[in-house]
């Protein structure tokens, strides 16, 4: 049994005693992370020079950080509300001031996107790797501590943990690491207890045996790091659009990180729900004009019946929603036979006595073994009350009956008296990790617990990748697959950027995106869906995000199927280079169509006389405002369509700022919006009190104060969404 500790120098001090000077410490990507232990191990680091000290991890979560005083206005309250008194790791303010001493190494394979691009800590420490292969890279680095939060619950005298929110690389890495303690290592696996950390069945359970330390102090409660929903622009809703209608009924869904994974779960409720209006939106953003046929061959347009089931890496919170919807609904089995039957139309979760026929053709029986009889119970095929002893089942009523289904008597009798009604223990979703805002761990820590059984939380491994023992079941479940992510670039072969820019900087990491691509070329009827914004505007010019070449890809071009911008759909799989570079074209802002079919052609992949069609020379944002504006007016596609921690001066004081932020990204532009707020005289004032009054500049004390209002008054009034319903600034 593991040693309990109540203090977290004394479980440290003992764990340093057991594996020496040397600590190669693992913690968890995202909330996972145990601070207060990382904390106790970096701050001896500092103190010992001599105490050699690797942390291994991925995507250290920061509190946001204001730039500017408008910014430090707008934060401080929101932080204290939406944050509470979550702290980030000690080490991650070090990295940012270039203070980490030269015994420490930060090593993460997954970066806050953008957060470190010139923090050389972060940028020299990366570890390039597919997520599946974390554990391996981890193991072979001489990992000796792993450190993780932990629920845990007690039923009947038995005390059981749960990975909770991070089972993804733990589950991996455990098995190796009993591969070392066999070969004489010495490896301490630490739970540390979180009260608020929602306890999650399945594969995330584990025995107490499991871990060699459990430290539980409820003054390391903190509040879990729970961000608030992020605003969903008109171009997030268009792609997302776009994508819904890619997704087949009956199929598997898995969603990337971020506004369009949001976007996305939005469009597909309005399918199911609304579907009326969502055929007329996909009519209004153009979705097929690219792709006559696709939406038909590889989608749907009907609302779900048979539902989806997600196999996906990060459980995002507004799955939630789809489930509740009654979207999220198609349940798989982790059972080879029944799959198998489910697969080829002979078995369905309410079932018949036909499936005791059906079993010997799918690798069962027909003599049932004690570990078949087992196996069916388990999974509902025969009723919880029965039993199997020495080759007989013993029904509920006392009855022996032979566990023969070669036997046309025995069958009809287990038929009559043993079998159950519908299958048991289904998932409707797998995943690796979650992380989401305060309510999506309020809502999976109040939800009951068989509901809560259907979200299996599992190992990296069995979600990235379809390789392993039960190779053939993870190809049976996850059928009709839509790999849904998102990529910063991509160039008009068909290469994407996703992680990492031309000079070398790391934006984020790999992640699995690589793994799903390569899956959905791999798994029958699945097909792959990069995400991918037009333009991206920074420093106040705007850049196309499709371009002609690029010094780094995260995605090679050899596995390019679909990309999907604001203005339509590319199907690029099984194309030539001059099919790929023409169908990328037509969903390019036309701001940038000139450049890059000049660059296609000096390239010799398009012809001299090719030209970007009629129809797609029209790709501009205020296209897709028209296309948008009746829906918005209707009270469709709005910026925050499942709420948000943040009160309504805040979003739009957000809006405003970021709106500023742009505008005083040069020189030349900070003259230009001064002069512009200077001019408005207040103009606003009263309509923008509450706002005003929120950044504590309602009543402004000198003239510093003054212009600073008159900045806020101006952004408000210029991101104001319009009277028509675009969405479009009012001016």
């Amino acid at each position: 049994m593991p040693t309990a500790y109540d203090d977290v120098g004394e479980c440290v001090e003992a764990t340093l005693r057991r594996v020496g000077r040397r600590v190669v410490l693992a913690v968890p990507i995202g909330i996972g992370k145990p601070v207060p232990v990382v904390d106790e191990f970096w701050r001896r680091a500092l103190r010992d020079p001599g105490l050699d000290l690797t942390i291994v991890t991925a995507l250290t979560l920061r509190r946001p950080a204001a730039r500017s005083e408008l910014e430090r206005r707008y934060a401080g309250p929101l932080l204290e509300r939406v944050f509470g008194d979550y702290r980030e790791p000690e080490y991650a303010a070090a990295m940012r001031a270039g203070a980490v001493p030269p015994n420490v190494r930060v090593i993460e394979f997954y970066l806050e996107p953008g957060a470190a691009l010139d923090v050389e800590h972060s940028q020299q420490h990366y570890l390039s790797a597919n997520y599946t292969q974390v554990a391996r890279d981890l193991a072979a680095r001489g990992v000796n501590v792993v450190a993780q939060l932990v629920a845990r619950r007690t039923v009947g005298g038995e005390t059981r943990y749960s990975l909770g929110a991070n089972p993804d690389v733990t589950l991996d890495l455990l098995p190796r690491l009993a591969a070392a303690r066999r070969a004489g290592r010495e490896i301490v696996v630490m739970a540390s207890v979180h009260g608020e950390l929602p306890y999650m069945y399945g594969s995330a359970e584990l025995p107490a045996d499991a871990f060699d330390a459990v430290l539980d102090d409820p003054r390391d409660d903190g509040v879990l790091f729970g961000p608030p929903n992020a605003p969903l622009s008109r171009g997030d809703h268009s792609i997302a659009l776009h994508v819904s209608a890619l997704v087949r009924d009956g199929g598997t869904l898995q969603i990337g990180i971020g506004e369009l994974g949001d976007a996305l779960c939005y469009a597909l409720l309005l399918r199911h729900q609304q579907n009326g209006a969502w055929a007329q939106a996909l009519r209004d953003v153009g979705t097929e004009r690219n792709v006559p046929g696709l939406v038909d061959a590889e989608g749907g347009r009907e609302a779900f019946h048979e539902g989806l089931f997600a196999s996906t890496e990060m459980f995002v919170d507004q799955m939630l929603e789809l489930h509740r919807a009654g979207i999220l609904r198609r349940r798989v089995y982790d059972s080879l036979p029944l799959s198998r039957l489910i697969a080829s139309g002979q078995a369905a979760e309410r079932f018949d006595a036909r499936i005791l026929g059906d079993l010997p053709h799918v690798g069962v029986g027909p003599r049932l073994d004690a570990a078949q009889f087992v196996h069916l119970r388990h999974f509902g095929v025969f009723r919880q009350d029965c039993e199997w002893r020495d080759g007989r089942i013993r029904s509920p009523e006392g009855e022996w009956i032979e566990a023969d289904l070669a036997d046309p008597r025995a069958v009809a009798a287990l038929a009559a008296s043993c079998l159950g009604r519908e299958l048991r223990n289904g998932h409707v979703l797998h995943a690796g990790f979650f992380l989401g805002p305060r309510g999506f761990y309020a809502a999976l820590r109040g939800m009951p617990e068989r509901e809560l059984r259907q979200f299996d939380m599992r190992g990296i491994s069995r979600i990235n990748q379809l390789h392993g023992a039960d190779a053939e079941l993870r190809v049976l479940q996850r059928r009709d697959a839509r790999f849904v992510n998102t990529t910063m670039m991509s160039t008009l072969l068909g290469a994407a950027i996703s992680d990492t820019l031309e000079d070398g900087r790391v934006v984020s990491g790999v992640g699995g995106q690589h793994d799903f691509v390569a899956m959905a070329h791999a798994l029958p009827g699945a097909r792959s869906i990069l995400c991918l914004r037009a333009t991206r505007t920074k420093g106040g010019q705007t850049r196309s995000n499709l371009v002609w070449s690029y010094g780094n890809t995260t995605i090679p071009r050899h596995l390019r199927d679909i990309v999907v911008t604001e203005y339509g759909i590319a199907d690029l799989r099984g194309r030539t280079d001059a099919e790929c570079v023409a169908a990328l074209l037509n969903v390019a802002d036309s701001r940038f169509q000139p450049e890059l079919l000049a660059a296609a052609k000096a390239a010799r992949k398009l012809p001299r006389d090719h030209r970007v069609p009629e129809a797609f020379r029209q790709n501009f944002p205020a296209r897709l405002d028209r296309a948008l504006a009746s829906h918005r007016r209707a009270g469709l596609f709005t910026e925050l369509p499942f709420g948000t921690d943040l009160t309504a001066e805040e979003v739009a004081l957000g809006r405003a700022l970021r709106h500023l932020r742009e505008a005083t990204a040069t020189p030349w532009g900070r003259i230009r919006t001064v002069a512009a707020a200077s001019l408005e005289r207040g103009r606003g004032r009263a309509d923008d009190l509450a706002a005003l009054r929120r950044m504590a500049l309602d009543r402004p004390a000198n003239a510093r104060e003054r212009l600073l209002a008159r900045l806020v008054a101006w952004a408000l009034h210029r991101t104001q969404p319009a009277a028509d319903g675009s969405g479009a600034p009012a001016h």
